[in-house]
């Protein structure tokens, strides 16, 4: 359910921003306003709050952001609260996020080793991918996983190349389970 809200609300916001031409201007402001309301658990709080009625927060939400954010996602924040919907407010702007990374080309790619990698090697993978996906440019996030043991994991959205010993390990054990002597 509330990936089909945060879809339905995120599709709302993104198409509006394609038509009033702002998905850059959006996008900032978005990346901004998420990690305010990271910053700040105490207005999640009250704006999900059972006991506070949707006019008063309706009237903070005003209070905290009105001029300081651009009309467009001011309104957008106001319908938000006013559906009772501010629970997946996170979700929602990931959700608008991812989207606008989609329209601008940009591919999200989390490459797991079991070591750091040098910034050559950082570099070689990021061009592979270039040049092996649809992509225009990548947004490469890199971590380590010792279990791996070696080779790396590479992961694009619902896709996932995993070329790591470990994994070769365990399918090795499968097929040395199904042989019978």
């Amino acid at each position: 359910m509330a990936k089909l809200i945060s879809k339905t609300y995120g599709d709302a916001l993104f198409e509006l921003a394609v038509e009033e031409e702002k998905v850059d201007a959006l996008l900032e402001e978005i990346e901004q306003l998420q990690k305010i309301l990271e910053d700040n658990s105490d207005f999640s709080r009250l704006m999900t709050h059972p006991q506070i009625i949707k006019e008063e927060k309706l009237q903070v939400a005003e209070a905290v952001f009105k001029g300081r954010i651009s009309d467009e996602l001011m309104g957008f924040l106001l319908i938000v609260i006013s559906k009772d919907r501010y629970q997946e407010i996170d979700e929602i702007l990931e959700y608008f996020i991812t989207e606008v990374k989609k329209y601008k080309g940009i591919g999200v790619a989390t490459v797991t080793t079991a070591l750091p990698l040098k910034e050559e090697q950082c570099r070689k993978i990021e061009q592979k991918l270039l040049n092996t996906t649809e992509y225009k440019t990548m947004e490469m996030h890199y971590q380590t996983d010792a279990a791996l043991i070696g080779g790396m994991v590479i992961r694009i959205g619902d896709r996932v190349v995993d070329s790591s010993i470990r994994t070769k390990l365990y399918e090795l054990q499968k097929q040395l389970l199904k042989v019978q002597i």
